[in-house]
């Protein structure tokens, strides 16, 4: 994140999140972010509400030189074994449709893919839905429509030109 973010990483902290970090030899390769109550997702502008035995699972890195090495995998893993030891029974995560590396990742560690958010722009609001994967249950598909939309079918948020690009 660099030391320009420094005031930032604290109040992650202050705010109970934790961050998990993969080292090689002694240096900082990977790091991901997980939060226990609630959190903003600013590029959705939406705010996750969790239960307290789930976990959310967001603003992971791998650093250039350290990738194609399955280490964001194995952080992953790592997260989720220390998670369970805590009594987490859930972790989500996500990843956008164009990050493929990411998706590979997330099915590597073993995360079932639930369902899909679907955002469609209409002037300045977006609407965003959950669209269900195949075989997954209907209660799964809930748990994340309770988690990512506040038990709604589908949401509309307001949007500036300045925050979304087209």
């Amino acid at each position: 994140m660099g030391p320009a973010a420094l005031t930032e990483v604290r109040g992650r902290f202050q705010a109970g999140r934790r961050c998990y970090v993969a080292r090689v030899d002694g240096q900082i390769a990977a790091y991901g972010w997980v939060s226990f109550d609630e959190e903003f997702v600013g590029e959705l502008n939406l705010r996750l509400k969790l239960l307290p035995d789930e976990a959310y699972i967001w603003n992971c890195v791998t650093l250039p030189n350290f990738r194609q090495r399955y280490l964001y995998s194995a952080l992953l893993t790592y997260i989720v074994g220390e998670l369970h030891k805590d009594h987490v029974s859930r972790v989500w995560i996500g990843a956008d449709t164009e990050n493929v590396a990411s998706q590979k990742g997330i099915a590597r560690a073993g995360f079932t893919y639930v369902a899909d958010l679907v955002v469609t722009r209409v002037k300045t609001l977006r609407h965003i839905g959950i669209q269900r994967r195949p075989n997954v249950s209907a209660e799964l598909v809930a748990q994340a429509r309770r988690v990512f939309l506040n038990d709604r079918e589908k949401v509309w948020l307001s949007v500036s030109n300045s925050s979304i690009s087209a």
